[in-house]
């Protein structure tokens, strides 16, 4: 890419943004963007083929790295399910601050994906969350189950709700426009909340 064009293709970018947070994906003009970036509404597809494609653009590094944030944490969880005798320990690993910090390093991109993604297929990125998270927990159930832990009962339908819930809980520091310091706060606070009432519910 010549200087020219890599000269030309951050100021889209950064016009991208810019448009994306302040009208979302549905409203967004390509006009706008064309002339915050200072060139012809046509110069933007020598470097995007759609307006869905420059959107990519902007959030899929960070949605690839909040997923490789989520499995490392997954994999920690799987590495300390318990010992042979059955017992095994659910200490706090902060992994919800440590999601949050994920997040807050990349504010706007998730702005972009919680609240101006709609029109795109990251508009249920919520949704998508809650079921990755429901079948982590019900995988980590299991082992607990094999290596002889009580686990109660529980209603699938109930246990869809509430992470849901807690999912939806999580990203309110984006929703309410908390700085880092106060989302961080919060992190710890959420923590704190869900955890306990997650242990005895599922009696572990």
């Amino acid at each position: 890419m010549s200087r020219d064009k890599t000269e030309s293709h951050k100021r889209i970018i950064e016009a991208a943004k810019k448009e994306f947070l302040e009208y979302g994906y549905n409203d967004a003009s390509l006009r706008r963007i064309a002339a915050e970036a200072n060139i012809q509404v046509g110069g933007l597809y020598n470097h995007f083929a759609s307006k869905e494609e420059m959107f990519e653009s902007l959030v899929e590094p960070a949605i690839t790295g909040f997923y490789e944030l989520y499995r490392t944490i997954e994999n920690e969880y799987f590495e300390e399910t318990g010992t042979a005798d059955g017992s095994y320990s659910w200490e706090t690993k902060s992994e919800v601050v440590r999601t949050m910090e994920f997040i807050y390093d990349h504010y706007d991109e998730f702005r972009l994906l919680i609240l101006r993604s709609e029109g795109t297929r990251y508009e249920d990125l919520g949704h998508k969350i809650a079921t990755l998270e429901e079948e982590i927990t019900l995988r980590y159930l299991d082992v607990l189950k094999e290596k002889g832990c009580k686990v109660n009962d529980f209603d699938r339908t109930e246990f869809h709700l509430l992470t849901t819930a807690y999912v939806e809980a999580f990203f309110q520091p984006l929703v309410h426009g908390l700085d880092r310091d106060k989302a961080l706060h919060y992190a710890k606070t959420l923590e704190g909340f869900f955890q306990p009432a997650w242990k005895e519910w599922l009696g572990i």
